[in-house]
């Protein structure tokens, strides 16, 4: 793990997506501390530089990591922010220790696997068990990101697959999904989550759509859901700096008592600086 920004501010911890790691996070991370946040970021068991055990990585086990990194960094406010596979945990967390965080922000995230993210689970992990990793990053380029990105950025996916390789173990990263597989819904126990919530989702996200985002708004009891216009998946990579604004607003307005989450829906600004503007009625 590493520890960036003050050391005795508020905190945030994000927890990674399914194949990423530590390094993914750096412009992310860069606009929290700006704002007076220190950031904790990690790999999980199966990622990075942690440990890759090549059997059973349960999600249990990684709830139990996030509990212990959470517990040193002491009696200050924590919040958690979890992109897809990481929010899932964030989600876990928040639901077995609900007094010990300030806010949670799971992004791209889910309570529940639909047949259709279920099938789409099981063809990535069958192109990372016949394919390797590189296969299977080929598969996510296009499913995460934006045709805008991927055209402004095709000088150097090549090198960021490469790294992916190297960082990635083929067996933990198989283990991670596996984890995923045996899923068991989490909506029954969403009501136990008592920090204040912002759920984050990009507009033309396909992998996790709207409907798991609205199942997480309507089921939390203190929380928003927030729609970043034109983004897909992985929008913590695509606009690092729009989505790390938006989640240093959301704690800063927790701790100032502002934050009412009411089960509303907003729209995201265009730029860092500007303000969320209420979702339409009306409109989907």
């Amino acid at each position: 793990y590493e520890l960036t920004g003050p050391e005795h501010g508020p905190a945030c911890v994000l927890v990674n997506g399914l194949t990423q790691y530590i390094k993914l996070w750096m412009p992310f991370r860069d606009g929290l501390v700006a704002r007076g946040f220190q950031v904790a970021s990690y790999d999980m068991l199966g990622q990075g530089q942690s440990d890759k055990p090549r059997l059973f990585i349960e999600q249990d086990d990684q709830v139990d990591v996030l509990r212990e990194l959470i517990a040193s960094l002491g009696p200050r406010p924590v919040f958690i922010g979890g992109i897809s596979f990481g929010g899932v945990i964030a989600l876990r967390y928040a639901i077995e220790h609900p007094d010990t965080i300030a806010g949670l922000v799971p992004m791209s995230s889910f309570a529940e696997i639909p047949p259709q993210l279920m099938r789409l689970g099981m063809a990535m992990r069958t192109a990372l068990i016949l394919g390797g990793t590189t296969y299977l990053q080929d598969l996510l380029f296009p499913m995460n990101f934006s045709n805008a990105w991927l055209e402004a950025k095709a000088d150097i996916i090549g090198l960021a697959t490469h790294r992916g390789w190297l960082i990635n173990d083929v067996y933990a990263l198989q283990n991670l999904m596996d984890s995923f597989l045996n899923f068991e819904p989490l909506t029954a126990k969403l009501s136990a989550i008592r920090a204040p919530t912002m759920i984050m989702t990009g507009e033309f996200d396909f992998l996790v759509p709207r409907p798991l985002q609205d199942s997480l708004r309507t089921h939390i009891p203190d929380s928003a859901l927030v729609i970043v216009p034109r983004a897909y998946h992985a929008f913590t990579l695509e606009r690092a700096d729009l989505a790390a604004y938006i989640m240093a607003r959301f704690a800063e307005d927790v701790m100032a008592g502002r934050f009412k989450g009411k089960k509303s829906i907003w729209i995201a600004p265009e730029e860092v600086g500007g303000e969320l503007t209420p979702f339409p009625a009306g409109f989907d």
